[in-house]
Order: C-alpha cells, then sequence, then structure tokens
C-alpha cells in the first residue's frame, strides 16, 4: 500500500479491543477490513501487546487479509522496537517517546541543543536499525495534548511548538538515513488542528522536504462527544 503522491488517499480505522485477546483483535481487524477500511491500527501499550500482533497478523494473513497494520506506541520505544519486527507501520508520539510522560515542568529546558539532539538519536536508533531491516514505515505522530515539556517550554501548546516537535524527529529521522515517515499533527481542536497542519504543510514546502500526512483529530471520544 502506498501513501501519498499521487496515490489515492488511504483510509485507517483503529481496534477498541484489548490487543493481548487475539481473536477479538483479528475480527474486528477483518471487520474494519471489509467495510473498506485499508490500514488498521492497534493500541500497543507495552511488550505483550508489541508481541501479541505477530499471532493477530498471522490469523489475518492466514485468511487472505493483507491489510498492513499499524502499532499504536506511546510511551514505551521497548515496545515499539518489538512491534517493529511483526506490523508493517510503527506511530510513536514525540512527546512522550523520548522523555516518556510529561511532568508539567515549566523548567524542563535546561538540556543543551545538543544533548537533546544525542538522546533523541540514541532512542531512535535502535528503533530505525529494526525498521530498516523490516521494511516497517514510521509515523511521526504529534498531539496537541501530549507534546514534550521541552517544547512546551519553549514554545507553549502552539502550532509553532506542535510543528517543531515534528521537524526534529524528521531530522533525527534522515541523519539516521531512513525516510519511510508519516506525519500527523492533531488537536482536538478541530480549527487548532486545521491550522496546524497547514503550517506543517508550509513548513515542508518551504524546506523541500515534503512527507504524506495522516489527517485526524485526536480525542474524537464517544458517539455523542465525537
Amino acid at each position: 500500500l502506498t501513501i501519498g503522491g499521487g496515490n489515492p488517499i488511504r483510509i485507517q480505522s483503529m481496534t477498541t479491543t484489548n490487543t493481548n485477546d487475539t481473536q477479538a483483535s483479528a475480527e474486528q481487524c477483518i471487520r474494519i477490513i471489509e467495510a473498506g477500511g485499508e490500514l488498521v491500527r492497534l493500541t500497543t501499550q507495552g511488550r505483550n501487546e508489541a508481541e501479541n500482533l505477530s499471532a493477530i497478523s498471522n490469523i489475518l494473513r492466514t485468511k487472505g487479509y493483507i491489510a498492513p497494520l499499524v502499532a499504536d506506541v506511546h510511551y514505551n520505544p521497548m515496545a515499539a522496537e518489538i512491534a517493529a519486527k511483526h506490523v508493517e507501520k510503527i506511530r510513536i508520539n514525540p512527546g512522550n517517546f523520548t522523555g516518556g510522560a510529561k511532568k508539567f515542568d515549566s523548567n524542563a529546558d535546561n538540556m543543551s541543543d545538543e544533548e537533546w539532539h544525542d538522546l533523541l538519536i540514541n532512542k531512535l536508533r535502535p528503533l530505525i536499525d529494526i525498521c530498516k531491516k523490516h521494511q516497517t514505515t514510521i509515523r511521526i505522530g504529534v498531539n496537541h495534548g501530549s507534546l514534550s515539556d521541552r517544547i512546551m517550554a519553549k514554545y507553549g501548546d502552539t502550532p509553532h511548538g506542535m510543528v517543531a516537535s515534528c521537524i526534529e524527529y524528521i531530522e533525527a529521522c534522515k541523519e539516521l538515513n531512513f525516510t519511510d515517515i508519516v506525519i500527523s499533527i492533531k488537536a482536538s481542536n478541530t480549527r487548532i488542528m486545521v491550522e496546524t497542519v497547514r503550517l506543517l504543510s508550509a513548513t515542508m514546502r518551504e524546506r523541500d522536504d515534503i512527507y504524506p500526512l495522516h489527517l485526524g483529530v485526536t480525542e474524537a471520544g464517544s458517539d455523542i462527544e465525537g
């Protein structure tokens, strides 16, 4: 499945099952695929869920379903590294992939740019090595509600801060010679989301460094809230 450029816009949905429940997750993946979903994302909170993606994938492939699977990883780089061996794409969140859960620390920007760069490269390198070996794509998925303390200290929770979070991860991936990247930049406020995606798109064009965009609104909630 090819994303971006002149290719069709692809439709992705996400399971609501416990990823450790192999049968229920596989069945819901099939429902999504048969409803027209071209990619299916599964939450991957820890190592157990990451390992179990292999069993879910095996059921789907055995039944003839070839839609790519996406592991949604938040805090656990080790889970991302395991999942990257079993699925076609990994979603990581720059807001918590490098530094863990945010602490809302207004003094968080106490690292030099060089120290932060080294930390980012060292965190990403093992995952990217695995992704290269298994031809796994990475989605850099920035969320308005979970920007890192470092970005918050520099920019606040602004569109410019969200774009800066994307760009520093893009640069790190490029430094590691990895460009199989999709970018998402989401907010629960639709106006902020639209403004930020437009800013990211313009920034990538200015840099002449363009990657496919995954569009969505985060924290969609239930049917009423959504």
